[in-house]
């Protein structure tokens, strides 16, 4: 991260045991397909040492939580990760051989041929019943992996004007949101996940916060909202909705990345680390200033690492999202709240700023070494000799056809 010059260095107002408090709760679910081979809709291409495998996905992870400590549980899609046969608590019992826990189940309601005209939003009957025995039979799964989170997002929506009943596609969808909602456990959560286009390019079905707050209000009580940081039309102020949706008690979640242009889907902070500084101000701002509870709101990471080597950019952006946390938690908030108070502008940006540029290496190098683990997770992984090992089990295993090494 970019640091100001030492005459722009701030004064540390919570203590160091607080702050290694706040460091030791903050948690973040890495995602199963991060792991493999991905590409854009143009193609992919191929990594030596991509994951293939559900197990690969799970051992690659354990990486990542070995060495930045703050990654205890995967994501894993229903339809990419578990095949037809494979048993769900034998993939919890393979997690917890790899250190970590199997997290969101995330059904997938937009590869099948059934859903070219929508999923549980189409006018055809059949679609829908697919759809609702596809979330059944995740939900199943998110039971039998010890999962207490649900993850939707729907590529419903409509490409052209007339092309179907706007209200009706609307209440479809509130039918089978209710449904999936009341199949859940009294411990699980259902997160509603949005998305302003694509595929859907005329009308997609649930298109910004304020139609999944809608969905998630109707569905019970243990739904809640998933915020996707690439998830937004240029300019959207991400962080008011986050704060909205704090004060609402409907925050469920976030699937982070960083983007460009729309959904592109870029390693966090790699583009504009300020937003996510001040996404994660909000949060903190409403724990402590307003006395939310925020413990429960999920941190996921949601990345296609095309280009860069996966374990490399993992742990690049949970690295990364510790920095960034950790600096909105130095945010002076009563100095801030008396600037406000006196309408002083500048120095309420200010304490914004100077929490942002202050360097927080030297303390998160020092909570690591408390929870003994290396300093540099970037670092000590690449001297870890793991990179190597897989990449030629694992050439060897796809018969050499994968691209270029990352070893």
């Amino acid at each position: 991260m970019t640091t100001r010059p030492s005459g722009m260095s701030r004064k540390i107002t919570m203590s160091k045991d607080q702050l290694f408090t706040l460091l030791n709760e903050f948690k973040i679910e890495t995602p199963s397909w991060g792991y493999a081979d991905t590409g854009t809709r143009f193609g992919k291409f191929l990594q030596d040492a991509a994951a293939s495998t559900i197990e690969e996905k799970l051992a690659d992870a354990g990486q990542v939580n070995a060495f930045t400590g703050c990654c205890p549980t995967v994501a894993v899609h229903v339809l990419w990760d578990f095949k037809p046969g494979v048993n769900a608590a034998e993939v919890g019992e393979l997690a917890r051989k790899f250190g970590v826990q199997i997290g969101s189940i995330n059904p997938n309601l937009f590869q099948n041929q059934i859903y070219k005209f929508g999923s549980a939003c189409s006018s055809d009957s059949s679609a829908r019943s697919e759809a609702d025995s596809h979330v059944i039979d995740s939900i199943e799964i998110a039971k039998q992996s010890g999962s207490k989170l649900v993850s939707l997002w729907m590529a419903d929506g409509t490409n052209y004007p007339g092309q179907d009943d706007i209200v009706a596609r609307k209440h479809r969808l509130e039918m089978a949101l209710k449904t999936w909602h009341d199949a859940l456990n009294k411990d699980m959560t259902l997160l509603v996940e949005y998305k302003p286009f694509e595929p859907a390019f005329y009308a997609t079905d649930i298109a910004d916060w304020g139609m999944a707050y809608l969905y998630a209000k109707k569905a019970g009580q243990q739904a809640k909202v998933l915020v996707d940081t690439g998830h937004h039309l240029q300019a959207t102020n991400i962080e008011q909705i986050v704060a909205w949706l704090i004060d609402e008690n409907m925050l469920g979640g976030f699937h982070f990345n960083d983007r460009k242009y729309a959904d592109d889907d870029l390693t966090l902070g790699s583009i504009d680390p300020y937003a996510v500084f001040r996404i994660f101000h909000e949060i903190r701002t409403a724990a402590e200033w307003r006395g939310h509870d925020v413990a429960s709101i999920a941190y996921m990471i949601d990345q296609s690492h095309n280009l860069k080597p996966k374990i490399e950019a993992m742990i690049q952006t949970v690295t990364t999202a510790q920095e960034l946390y950790l600096k909105a938690c130095l945010v002076d908030r009563e100095k801030l709240s008396a600037a406000q108070k006196a309408r002083n502008i500048v120095d309420a940006e200010e304490c914004l700023k100077k929490a942002f540029y202050t360097d927080v290496q030297p303390l998160l190098s020092e909570w690591r070494q408390s929870r003994e683990l290396a300093p540099d997770p970037l670092q000590a992984y690449r001297t870890s000799g793991y990179i190597e090992e897989i990449t030629e089990v694992r050439r060897k295993k796809k018969g050499n056809a994968a691209g270029s090494s990352y070893a």
